[in-house]
């Protein structure tokens, strides 16, 4: 691999499934991933299943190009989504930078950012569970995990990922923000935290499932080359 195909795959690494809060590269939804020596970028991607929410569909494709186009060195992102019910579509409106609206006319009322944001939020709430629920099983008491703050937490990638993701959507991130937050930024209370705790726990064991099963449903649309990969 040049250094500019490694720069490429870097690129890629950094656009996740919006819902499943992971890499397309982990999740094996890059199928094909080349660049010419005059630096043009031609990247294939796949999903699980042919009727894939378009809208998913549509983030990562367009994410992929931004990601790619801003590679230094390359002269054009050439990405293409296989084998999906809307592909064409999707791949025409991309790469004309037309929009999810303008591409899906009389279909699409508004464009994906509140969506984006929303599965932000949850991948933010489902953070706290992965950095409380070792703190609750050593012992800890609601009023200390109320009174906990990240920069109190030792470091780790759970933290990292949990500081990233509230980053993006607009919450506080820093050593003085609180580890347990509501969706609205609002601090838990210590009364509040089994059943915030909970709904962290429930929205973390749907997103894992969520991408248990895509991977599943990848192995099973395309057996030997997610065996070979």
């Amino acid at each position: 691999m040049t250094a500019l195909a490694a720069a490429v795959w870097a690129a890629l690494a950094t656009v996740r499934d919006p819902e499943l809060d992971e890499p397309i590269t982990n999740l094996e939804f890059v199928s094909s991933c080349t660049v010419s020596g005059d630096g043009v970028a031609a990247v294939r991607l796949r999903l699980p299943t042919f009727f894939c929410a378009p809208n998913f569909a549509w983030l990562m494709v367009a994410d992929a190009h931004d990601a790619v186009a801003a590679v230094p060195g390359v002269t054009r992102a050439d990405i293409a989504l296989d084998d999906h019910f809307v592909s064409a579509t999707i791949n025409e409106g991309v790469a004309a930078r037309a929009g999810f609206v303008a591409s899906f006319a009389g279909e699409a009322q508004a464009e994906l950012d509140e969506l984006r944001a929303v599965f932000l939020r949850k991948a933010a709430l489902a953070g706290q569970d992965r950095i409380a629920r070792p703190l609750v099983d050593a012992g800890a008491t609601p009023e200390q995990l109320a009174g906990a703050r990240l920069g109190d937490l030792p470091p780790s990638a759970d933290l990292d990922r949990l500081r990233r993701r509230r980053a993006e959507v607009g919450l506080p991130h820093g050593p003085d923000a609180p580890l347990l937050l509501h969706p609205d930024g609002g601090p838990v209370t210590a009364e509040q935290v089994p059943l915030h705790l909970r709904r962290a726990r429930l929205t973390r064991v749907g997103i894992e499932a969520n991408g248990h099963t895509c991977r599943d449903l990848l192995a099973v649309r395309y057996p030997e080359e997610v065996a070979s990969s």
